[in-house]
């Protein structure tokens, strides 16, 4: 019982966390000229993926940072960024965003993509130009897909290290194991000024 009531708790603190905000962003609206953090914690929300047991709304199907390992420059923007894909040419690289590779491979099983794509996907660290175009179309459905996510994002402006606050965060809220330090943590962070 202890545990659903702190999963109850960790969606109302997010429903703070959005008003806050100002409401949920899709990437499909976003760009590097709004105003970011330059570090922080974001959670994607899947549209028909609805939270059964933690209150109503959409369920997180997503919780990431960025610059965990000590003197890493990425930047919350630069990550949200490499999730969206090209704007201009629609596709990704899903071989840079684990985010886009679990999507892409749940397009593959939800839609039946072909063995030439299907058989290429998320094979490797870097891939050649003749597999990068067996890909395309499915790094357009991708960005296509995550584009209309609904997410959130807490800034926490900590250094770059594996202690920091933005990895506490993001390890507790994806085990959904949570301890009322970690929720008083994260509590805590959200009603400071956004």
């Amino acid at each position: 019982m202890d545990r659903l009531n702190d999963l109850r708790r960790f969606y109302a603190i997010l429903t703070t966390l959005e008003h806050k905000l100002g409401g949920k962003r899709l990437l499909a609206a976003c760009d590097g000229r709004m105003h970011w953090p330059q570090r922080g914690v974001y959670f994607f929300f899947e549209p028909g993926e609805m939270s059964t047991h933690s209150g109503e709304g959409p369920r997180v199907v997503r919780v990431g940072t960025h610059a965990l390992k000590e003197g890493g420059q990425a930047k919350l923007w630069g990550r949200l960024k490499q999730h969206q894909g090209n704007i201009k040419g629609g596709g990704g690289n899903h071989r840079g965003s684990v985010f886009r590779l679990h999507v892409g491979t749940a397009l593959i099983q939800r839609d039946a993509w072909s063995q030439a794509t299907a058989g290429v996907w998320g094979k490797g660290s870097s891939a050649s130009a003749a597999v990068r175009q067996a890909e395309q179309l499915l790094e357009q459905a991708v960005s296509k897909y995550i584009r209309q996510m609904p997410f959130l994002w807490l800034a926490v402006e900590d250094a770059p290290s594996p202690a920091s606050l933005r990895g506490v965060i993001e390890r507790n809220a994806i085990t959904e194991l949570y301890d009322p330090t970690f929720l008083d943590l994260f509590e805590k962070l959200v009603n400071q000024d956004c």
